[in-house]
């Protein structure tokens, strides 16, 4: 796996870079940005704050005769720290998209689909001031799918992918997190002699896809660019979707600065969440919740 990773990576990187055949559309962008807000002798009180994110974006599209290749890095990694605080991990996203078709019709292509999506870092969660707890990690979780299917391009900025075979992998590299059963995998067991049998770290699945992806300028100097994900297990309550939905609106104020608005919404009905009703540092319940993140940012941006 590591390797077909890593295989993929360098052809987005080496195809942007160096491809002069006019079969290749390759480009992307490279994004700064920050924030600082600094407090002396101020009668009005507040606390000192600086953030920091970047964002790499690569694509790589290959077209000739009726063969296509679409491949999309997307990496996002921020920081921040308020006030005395250790800096605090923000948004943080590792995703890897590779598309081949073959053409069967006009808009019609038979199609693989590989997806990878994992984090560069330590994922934390801080219920109180005095409490730590450490929840996720690079692979743990990471989520791998390989498809069969049809992807319907009418147009470059429109993709629709359907697979009614698609392999989902869930991988949680930490033992720890395994054990207690995040993201989805069965917990350890205790045998008879108390003994504990730790939890597989990956959950295998299978079943149906659908994946949307669209990216247009909708207004002058306005980009927007979505991915919406629809999964069905085939062997585990089909009738419950699992949603990934991630968008994206770029507003272009000169060459090189740019003003973003992203988000994502997740519902996984196989990742339950710790739910603490009344903030008191204690979990009151726990369940598949929907999970949605937003950022916006401004800052430097590099295109190529």
């Amino acid at each position: 796996m590591r390797k077909l990773l890593t295989l993929i990576l360098l052809s987005i990187v080496s195809f942007t870079y160096g491809q002069k055949d006019t079969s290749w559309t390759n480009g992307g962008s490279f994004g700064l940005n920050g924030s600082q807000t600094s407090f002396t002798n101020w009668a009005k009180g507040g606390e000192n704050q600086v953030s920091l994110s970047g964002n790499v974006t690569l694509f790589s599209k290959y077209l000739k005769g009726k063969n296509s290749w679409d491949n999309l890095l997307i990496a996002n990694l921020g920081t921040s720290r308020q006030g005395k605080q250790d800096y605090r991990k923000g948004d943080d996203q590792l995703e890897i998209n590779s598309i081949y078709g073959h053409k069967a019709t006009k808009n019609w292509y038979y199609s693989v689909l590989f997806n990878f999506k994992t984090q560069f870092a330590a994922g934390y969660e801080y219920p109180n001031d005095s409490t730590v707890t450490f929840i996720s990690n690079f692979m743990a979780p990471a989520n791998i799918k390989l498809g069969l299917g049809f992807d319907y391009k009418p147009n470059k900025d429109l993709s629709l992918f359907l697979s009614p075979a698609t392999a989902r992998i869930t991988v949680v590299n930490d033992q720890d997190l395994a054990d207690a059963g995040k993201f989805g995998l069965l917990p350890a067991e205790i045998d008879a002699s108390g003994n504990i049998i730790h939890a597989d770290k990956y959950r295998m699945a299978f079943g149906a896809m659908a994946r949307l992806t669209y990216a247009k300028d909708i207004f002058k100097n306005v980009n927007f660019a979505t991915i919406l994900e629809l999964y069905s297990d085939y062997l585990n309550r089909p009738q419950n979707i699992d949603v990934d939905w991630q968008f994206l609106f770029t507003f272009k104020v000169n060459e090189f600065l740019n003003a973003q608005l992203k988000g994502q919404l997740i519902y996984d009905d196989d990742v339950n969440i710790d739910i603490d009703s009344n903030n008191d540092g204690i979990v009151d319940a726990v369940g598949p919740r929907v999970q949605f993140t937003e950022t916006f940012s401004l800052g430097l941006v590099y295109k190529l």
